[in-house]
């Protein structure tokens, strides 16, 4: 058998073998209540709530509860459970309540600056995720939240705070 075949047999056996179901990433789903919650903590109308879940949670929380078909194949769901565990180091919507307010301004900056830029939800989640496509307007109304949000945080960390 030549070289060349004996490779080829070589990464079909890998392949199917990282198919077992011991190679695949556990799921990023709990089934804790969200105590964390961004809107636990912070003001979010249900429309921008709903941006945010559609848009946003799948990677960003601890609740992806869809997974296509092709999250079965390796190396696709380790390449996804890696893409949804740096999402959520990044920001994690259902720990949000967690960060101190300094990361909160922070991080409503940085969602402002997403929205206004129209970098996310990125085009590739978007293909096969049409409840994540947003509008112009949808990202018009949540930098603008986002907007207000740093605002808001700003004059609380501004306002001396009432003497006990």
């Amino acid at each position: 058998m030549k070289l060349r075949n004996k490779i080829f047999l070589l990464v079909v056996a890998i392949l199917l073998i990282i198919q077992l179901p011991v190679f695949r990433p556990a799921k990023n789903f709990t089934d804790a209540e969200p105590v964390n919650d961004i809107a636990k903590a912070y003001d979010v109308p249900m429309d921008i709530q709903m941006h945010i879940y559609d848009g946003c949670y799948s990677c960003h929380s601890n609740y992806t509860e869809k997974y296509f078909w092709y999250y079965n194949i390796q190396p696709v769901s380790w390449w996804m459970a890696s893409h949804i565990r740096n999402a959520k180091r990044e920001l994690n919507f259902s720990e949000f309540a967690t960060y101190s307010p300094q990361r909160a301004l922070k991080k409503f900056k940085e969602i402002e600056e997403v929205m206004e830029k129209k970098n996310m939800p990125l085009k590739s989640y978007t293909l096969t995720h049409k409840e994540a496509r947003f509008t112009d307007e949808d990202f018009h109304d949540v930098a603008e939240w986002a907007r207000g949000m740093q605002k808001e945080l700003s004059q609380k960390k501004d306002t001396p705070s009432a003497p006990e």
